[in-house]
C-alpha cells in the first residue's frame, strides 16, 4: 500500500479509502469554520460601530408602522397564513416531481417509481381534498 492510504477494519474485513476522500471532507470543514467566523466578524463589527442612543420611542414595540393603541390583543385574519401555507406545501411537492420524472426515465425504475409518485400524489389529493371540504380554498 501506499503512504496516501488508510486502512480502516470493519466488520472483519479491510477497508481501503483513500486519503484524498478525508481531504475533501477537511476542505468542507475550513469553508464552515471561515463561513462561521465571517458571520461572527460582521456581527462583532456592527456591534461596534453603530451608534447606541436609546430613547422611548425606540425602546417602544413597534409592528409594521403601526403604533400600539390599546391592548395587545387583536383578531387577526388566519386565512391569509393558511393560503400562504397551502401554497408553500404545494410549491415544495412539485419540486420533488421534477427529479422523479428525472428517474422515470431510467431503465429499471419505471413500475416503483410510478407507484411510489401516484402514493405521493395521492397524499397530495387528499391534503387538497381536506381543505376544499373544509372551506379553505373559498376566498371572501
Amino acid at each position: 500500500m501506499s503512504d496516501q492510504t488508510v486502512v480502516v477494519a470493519a466488520d472483519a474485513h479491510n477497508v481501503v479509502v483513500s486519503a484524498d476522500y478525508f481531504q475533501s471532507y477537511s476542505v468542507v470543514g475550513l469553508l464552515a469554520v471561515i463561513g462561521v467566523l465571517f458571520v461572527a466578524v460582521a456581527f462583532g463589527a456592527g456591534r461596534l460601530l453603530r451608534p447606541v442612543v436609546p430613547t422611548p420611542e425606540k425602546l417602544m414595540t413597534y409592528e409594521c408602522g403601526v403604533d400600539p393603541v390599546g391592548q395587545g390583543w387583536a383578531h387577526t385574519q388566519v386565512r391569509y397564513y393558511v393560503y400562504a401555507f397551502l401554497y408553500v406545501i404545494f410549491a415544495i411537492d412539485s419540486i420533488f416531481l421534477f427529479p422523479w420524472a428525472t428517474v422515470f426515465a431510467d431503465p429499471g425504475y419505471g413500475a416503483t417509481t410510478l407507484v411510489e409518485m401516484f402514493v405521493f400524489l395521492g397524499f397530495l389529493a387528499v391534503g387538497l381534498l381536506y381543505a376544499y371540504k373544509k372551506g379553505v380554498l373559498a376566498w371572501t
